[in-house]
């Protein structure tokens, strides 16, 4: 089943901007259009992500400033936050408006600033990622989110017998894939070795195996089917959207590997879809660190329970092979600037299901699913979408 169809997909190069919030996200929300073939007076809405902006910049009230420099004056403009699933977040909330008829095209995305450019450097900016920790319960113990995803991993470690290698693996793939990608914020070789002997962050992780904080904007343009048939991007259909929340603090989770959330909304997101993962060609995953990722192939079906680790290291996951992950790079090389993120995916879908991702081009690929993650994935957005034929 078509829920929506996205038909136009923009970004910007990940990295390091200097720019105001609002020009950066227009890099990638006109383009979007352009894409799309629609002006601006065809867009019924705008829902835009941003997490940080009121603590990185002083910027409050994001949307309708946004809406104001792209020429939306007029129409609904609304803003997101969900930690690191805020796009995506706003993505599902712009199919669901789509699909029940209370607009016909909406254009969604984020942006954020996350590098030195915003003046913060690298403690300060880790303090603010902190802040979607449990503020009782976890902030005033330090813990921060390279320790929250360590304390994940090292509990699958030790129930699956997970390895640092199998870790690396992961990294050593991602940069690889980041290669190919003109948008990714690091394009370079590293071998297991490198990653091994880096300095340790929280162990498991080295320095290697976490993702950059980065500055970047994305957006998508969302339309219904009978108006996409009208419009000049080529279509590629969202045959489902899941959306799951968990538990915080991490003490009451029922588990750390398991990361339930994104069980349930990969359930839902296949039922809607009508498939199940054995149908999925390719996936974005939210791999803030190497053991996210493992993690995320297991909740999504991709790989079994307890054989994420070895998938990479034998190289299941690369592209290629059996079921490919993150061929953008991921978050590990394509970066991660949290606002944009999701709808990061979604683009990067899109152009997988057109066949027009170039370089990293995933063979014959039909259908991919996008899994982003807020916090210490309590909350999670799991999309499957469909190349329309």
């Amino acid at each position: 089943m078509t829920r929506a169809t996205v038909v136009g997909a923009g970004m910007t190069e990940f990295g390091q901007h200097d720019r105001p919030l609002t020009e950066l996200f227009a890099d990638a929300a006109i383009p979007a259009l352009a894409d799309a073939g629609v002006g601006t007076d065809e867009i019924d809405a705008l829902y835009f992500g941003n997490a940080m902006g009121g603590q990185t910049e002083t910027d409050t009230h994001l949307a309708p400033a946004i809406g104001t420099h792209l020429g939306l004056g007029g129409v609904p403009c609304q803003r997101f936050e969900d930690a690191c699933a805020t796009s995506s977040t706003a993505f599902k909330q712009a199919v669901e408006a789509v699909e029940a008829g209370v607009h016909d095209t909406v254009l969604v995305g984020g942006v954020e600033r996350c590098t030195p450019a915003t003046g913060l450097d690298t403690a300060a900016m880790t303090e603010v990622f902190a802040s979607a920790t449990h503020r009782q319960y976890e902030q005033p113990t330090g813990l921060t989110f390279p320790g929250v995803f360590a304390l994940f991993t090292k509990r699958h470690m030790h129930e699956y017998g997970t390895t640092e290698e199998q870790l690396a693996a992961v990294a050593v793939k991602n940069h690889r894939h980041g290669k190919a990608n003109p948008y990714a914020h690091f394009g370079k070789d590293v071998t297991v070795e490198e990653v091994l002997e880096g300095p340790t962050v929280a162990d498991p992780f080295r320095l290697l195996d976490c993702c950059p904080f980065s500055d970047g904007a994305s957006a998508v343009v969302v339309t219904n089917p009978e108006r996409a048939e009208t419009v000049a991007g080529e279509p590629v259909a969202v045959a489902g959207v899941g959306h799951r929340t968990g538990t915080v603090p991490l003490a009451e989770k029922e588990s750390l590997t398991a990361t339930r959330p994104a069980r349930e909304a990969a359930t839902e997101a296949y039922d809607q879809a009508g498939v199940d993962p054995d149908a999925i060609d390719l996936a974005e995953v939210h791999d803030c660190f190497t053991g996210a990722e493992v993690l995320a192939t297991e909740a999504l079906g991709l790989i079994e329970d307890g054989r994420g680790g070895p998938a990479a290291a034998a190289g299941r996951t690369e592209r290629g092979g059996e079921i490919p992950v993150n061929p953008s790079g991921g978050l590990k090389a394509k970066g991660h600037p949290i606002g944009a993120t999701g709808t990061g995916q979604i683009a990067e879908l899109t152009e997988q299901l057109r066949g027009a991702a170039g370089d990293r081009q995933v063979e014959n690929a039909t259908r991919g699913v996008a899994h982003n993650l807020g916090g210490d994935a309590a909350t999670t957005v799991v999309t499957v979408m469909e190349a329309v034929a």
